[in-house]
């Protein structure tokens, strides 16, 4: 069963987080968002806006193309 895309795009973000060595805190400065709302989105329960998704892909190094990519890849990995 398929996660709601929230959780998928929360989870996908924690991972390529992680995979850059940033803890929360880190990456929500890099952002600049507050730690409460970065850690809202990686648990699925905030719906970040098009210009949020924008600033998290840049921050990991990415295109909002790319991140999105990488959370369908992450998504039906899970399914599988």
């Amino acid at each position: 069963m398929q996660l709601p895309l929230n959780q998928s795009f929360g989870q996908c973000v924690r991972v390529l987080r992680q995979a850059r060595g940033l803890t929360q805190v880190e990456f929500s400065e890099k952002c600049g968002f507050y730690q409460t709302y970065l850690s809202r989105i990686e648990n699925g329960q905030a719906n970040p806006t098009l210009n949020a998704m924008e600033v998290i892909a840049v921050g990991l190094g990415l295109t909002v193309f790319e991140l999105f990519e990488r959370v369908r890849e992450q998504a039906q990995n899970k399914t599988r």
